[in-house]
């Protein structure tokens, strides 16, 4: 396993390197990885994956209250590319606990981080577990105020343990929105129809709604929280590098 010297130095030398190059990279570093899919940053690292690793494992979130629209994406994908992919729920007592004891729209009067909690970061604790590394689309453009410095490779200061460090790769971290959609025109890479109808970053129904001409891609997110509140656990490791 690499130390945190060599995943810094790995950090800075493959910084201004293609995404499919910080993915070679992954294969290299790791035994056991999988792509954590969900948004059309997300396709484009599976549309570069398979191109080097034809099995390449990943998975998805199923929440429970995505859109119709995301659910059908998820199996276009699955077709498009002939992928097995790992749907995670969440824990059925879990959750049924909370909706019995705060309700279907808690997160509007308190906050998100509750229910993203149990519908979003423990399944995805549980498929990390045994895990060397993911891969994931953070961009440092998605928020100003929380993945400004995310690197291109990382460990994961969350879901990392003290007897199992787990690599975090971000290839995309230095793209642009505009690069990201520039390769799904080039390629035809499969997208969620809901981009059509103006949502930018796409998550739970309840959380999400599309956004104007001018606003921030992250903006249809939580819109009722502080800007800075805009993330749901699975990268809070941006968070406390912030603080």
């Amino acid at each position: 396993m690499l130390t945190i010297e060599e995943i810094s130095k790995l950090a800075d030398e493959y910084a201004e390197k293609h995404p499919k190059e910080i993915i070679a990279l992954a294969l290299e570093s790791t035994q056991n990885l999988t792509i954590s899919f969900s948004g059309a940053e997300d396709v484009v690292l599976i549309d570069l994956a398979v191109k080097l690793k034809k099995d390449i494992q990943v998975f998805t979130l199923d929440t429970g209250r995505l859109h119709p629209e995301t659910y059908a994406f998820i199996d276009k994908v699955r077709e498009h590319y002939g992928l097995t992919i790992d749907v995670m729920s969440p824990d059925a007592a879990k959750l049924e606990a909370y909706v019995k004891a705060k309700g279907l729209y808690d997160f509007y009067k308190s906050d998100h981080h509750e229910c993203c909690g149990i519908r979003k970061v423990e399944p995805l604790k549980r498929r990390l577990a045994n895990l060397d590394g993911w891969i994931t689309g953070q961009r440092k453009d998605q928020s100003p105020d929380t993945r400004t410095d995310v690197a291109v490779i990382e460990q994961d200061s969350s879901f990392s343990t003290p007897d199992k460090p787990l690599l975090k790769f971000n290839p995309l971290a230095n793209w642009s929105s505009s690069q990201v959609w520039e390769y799904i025109r080039m390629f035809d890479v499969p997208y969620n129809s809901l981009h059509d109808r103006g949502y930018s970053s796409i998550g739970c129904e309840p959380c999400t709604k599309a956004i104007n001409p001018g606003q921030h891609e992250r903006e249809g997110r939580w819109w009722w929280e502080e800007q800075t509140a805009k993330e749901c656990g699975l990268h809070q490791g941006n968070i406390i590098a912030k603080g």
